[in-house]
């Protein structure tokens, strides 16, 4: 026979562990999409003066400067990082030839930032298709992994993989041979030209000869899973080009300078309106307002005109100076809550 003890303290935990419960499911449904259902979420960005690059002592040193930032980029989410130049006029398109041509010089500046970055944001299995050989990469196996979601291990599956598109057709079906890191090519629908990366929408069916499968878009894993997918590479030849070659819609609606010069608030007192799209600019040597003033668009203009907000994030320094890559990870780490009490309140 058994007996049933009325025990209200046991019934009152039980009542407050429903109530956590359900509590806890309700922030998960207001913060996750449903299953098949995607939602498109703020963007971050910011901006890097490729001028700091220079200052650095030798080839080594500036691999690693470009190595900081790029894990910055990804400790902290962002999603596009602009790499502006201070010494190129907005007509001079040298150095975005230098960026995309096979030349093996060395190269300074806002071209070799670019290129640093853009090599370890690619996932490992792709990068020997997509980069040859540059003397620029020569110290990047020094540099610590990025580890991002999307530099998925041979032994991992994800409903989403990074590929590049190969030569080769499939046989007894059209579409495209992409490799995506496994043992064996996956066949894409779509037909595409070699040499092209591509986010392959996987599913959960492991079986890779008899499955076609399809090119999406790089943003899905990030609205569908909530997945980290990298950041994207943008060059600009002056600061001013940063926000009028803007590839979102209608532009960054909110713009932040950071700089020691910039008002001193706590993290807790900055306020975001409900953005978009959000840019965060750093300086050079000589700080935004040089950059502002060697730009002829700008040239004159107050930098508090030119950003919402113009902030001071690490206020009463001891050092003289904080180098870029430092104050990246300072500034980044210091709008970590406002941005999440922006991004919130617009989930709610």
């Amino acid at each position: 026979m058994k007996v049933e003890i009325d025990d209200g303290h046991h019934q009152e935990e039980e009542g407050e562990h429903k109530r956590r419960k359900k509590a806890k499911k309700m922030k998960k449904e207001r913060t996750a999409p449903e299953e098949g259902t995607s939602f498109h979420l703020p963007t971050v960005s910011i901006a890097v003066c490729g001028s700091i690059i220079d200052n650095a002592q030798s080839l080594e040193l500036a691999t690693r400067l470009a190595g900081q930032i790029a894990r910055a980029a990804t400790i902290f989410r962002i999603d596009e990082v602009v790499v502006f130049d201070d010494k190129a006029s907005s007509s001079d398109e040298s150095c975005v030839k230098t960026v995309l041509d096979g030349s093996t010089d060395y190269e300074g500046g806002a071209p070799f930032l670019v290129r640093i970055l853009q090599y370890l944001e690619t996932p490992q299995y792709l990068r020997r298709c997509l980069f040859p050989k540059h003397n620029s990469l020569r110290f990047v196996g020094l540099l610590p992994p990025l580890d991002a979601p999307h530099h998925v291990r041979k032994h991992e599956w994800l409903p989403y993989r990074e590929g590049v598109t190969l030569k080769g057709k499939p046989s007894g079906s059209p579409g495209t041979l992409v490799d995506v890191g496994l043992n064996k090519e996956v066949v894409v629908e779509q037909t595409l030209e070699p040499g092209q990366r591509v986010t392959v929408a996987m599913g959960s069916n492991r079986q890779l000869e008899s499955i076609i499968r399809e090119v999406t878009s790089p943003s899905k894993p990030r609205e569908e899973l909530g997945l980290y997918w990298g950041y994207k590479v943008r060059y600009a030849s002056n600061i001013s080009c940063v926000f009028t070659e803007c590839p979102f819609k209608d532009g960054y609606d909110y713009k932040i300078g950071t700089s020691e010069h910039g008002d001193v608030l706590s993290s807790s007192e900055v306020c975001f309106p409900n953005f978009r799209h959000l840019l965060i600019a750093f300086g050079g040597l000589g700080g935004l307002e040089e950059n502002i003033e060697e730009d002829t668009s700008l040239k004159g203009k107050n930098v508090r005109k030119v950003f919402n907000s113009y902030l001071n994030t690490c206020p009463g320094q001891g050092s003289r100076t904080i180098r870029t890559e430092e104050a990246i990870f300072i500034s980044l780490q210091y709008f970590q809550e406002p941005i999440k009490r922006a991004v919130t309140s617009v989930a709610d």
